[in-house]
């Protein structure tokens, strides 16, 4: 565990220090969780949008998993008693996410990566839906992007979220839960917290465990963040996302043995194996062994994706030296 730290000579600009005591503070609902690592001067949005909240009950903490970067930014901030740094070893975003439940005080947890940001009426919104359901373990809303690409659309737009949310529609993806998400504190606790195993995705696999556990999940049909589209982060890195998927649903489909959700957990497990046949083919096109993966790919079905795809293959097959300008065509179609 780390050492947390509470105090610094000013404040962000968000914040009133003059006004915020230790006395004047209310007991709080809700600790926002705050993973820190690598994300610079991004952070200050991030807490920002959670001084912005449109209710003040609540607690904060930054994690800096090893960042010795983190100090310097979350620093400002710190005059604000409801704000706590805690200095750890790096140990990965689960792990980090688990260090600060750790120490949380509140009923309620809440993620915030440390780049995004919260809507104004994120707090209130989650403490609201919790509220509404005893049964509710956990809350979800929608997200806007905003960065590199895709600036403006919501998440649900290319993740659904068709509800009513179930633990098969979850683990079929046609029901997608954004990361940004609320929790009571007893439930993510009792079921181990996040799995510190897992390099990505662990968030799904802990909604998983969540909803097998029976606990449902509260969905507000709203944006209630904006999330960073950032060039070449981790949920960018489509091997790593397969490999972790697939480790989940395999997780899943063990745990589910005997359920009717099983089955799901193991129809995704072959789509995922599909997905990660088509990397590999796409990776050994760029290491030059292109005919071979060219017909990997033909007999895959990524030349049934659009016209232009089958084209490109087409194309590989006759002149292989073009694959490297063609396989451009991936990041458009």
């Amino acid at each position: 565990m780390g050492t947390p730290t509470g105090e610094a000579a000013e404040t962000g600009a968000g914040a009133t220090p003059a006004t915020i005591t230790p006395a004047a503070i209310t007991p709080a609902a809700i600790t926002i969780v705050i993973p820190a690592y690598g994300v610079g001067a991004m952070l200050a949005d991030a807490l920002d949008s959670v001084l912005a909240q449109d209710r003040g009950d609540w607690r904060a903490i930054v994690v800096d998993d090893g960042d010795q970067r983190v100090a310097e930014h979350v620093a400002p901030y710190l005059a604000d008693p409801r704000i706590r740094f805690l200095q750890t070893d790096n140990g990965g975003l689960p792990t980090a996410r688990n260090r600060a439940i750790a120490v949380a005080e509140t009923p309620y947890v809440a993620l915030l990566d440390g780049d995004d940001i919260l809507e104004p009426d994120f707090v209130s919104a989650m403490i609201a839906a919790l509220e509404a359901n005893p049964k509710a373990g956990f809350a979800t809303g929608d997200a806007t992007f905003f960065g590199a690409d895709r600036v403006g659309e919501l998440f649900s737009a290319y993740c659904p979220q068709a509800g009513p949310p179930t633990l098969e529609k979850l683990i079929r993806r046609e029901f997608n839960i954004f990361g940004l998400t609320a929790m009571r504190r007893e439930a993510i606790l009792g079921i181990g917290g996040f799995d510190t195993s897992l390099k990505s995705s662990e968030d799904l696999d802990a909604w998983i465990r969540l909803l097998s556990a029976g606990w449902e999940l509260a969905h507000v049909p709203r944006p209630l963040a904006r999330y960073r589209r950032r060039e070449g982060q981790m949920s960018g890195n489509t091997p790593v996302m397969l490999r972790t998927a697939h480790a989940v649903m395999s997780k899943a489909r063990d745990h589910l043995a005997g359920r009717p959700e099983a089955r799901a957990a193991e129809e995704m497990i072959a789509r995922i194996e599909h997905d990660m046949a088509i990397e590999d083919a796409f990776a050994r096109v760029k290491a030059g062994d292109v005919r071979a993966a060219v017909a990997d790919l033909v007999r895959l079905g990524v030349g049934k994706r659009s016209p232009r795809w089958a084209k490109a293959l087409a194309l590989m097959r006759i002149a292989p030296f073009l694959a490297p300008w063609l396989l451009k065509l991936r990041e458009r179609v």
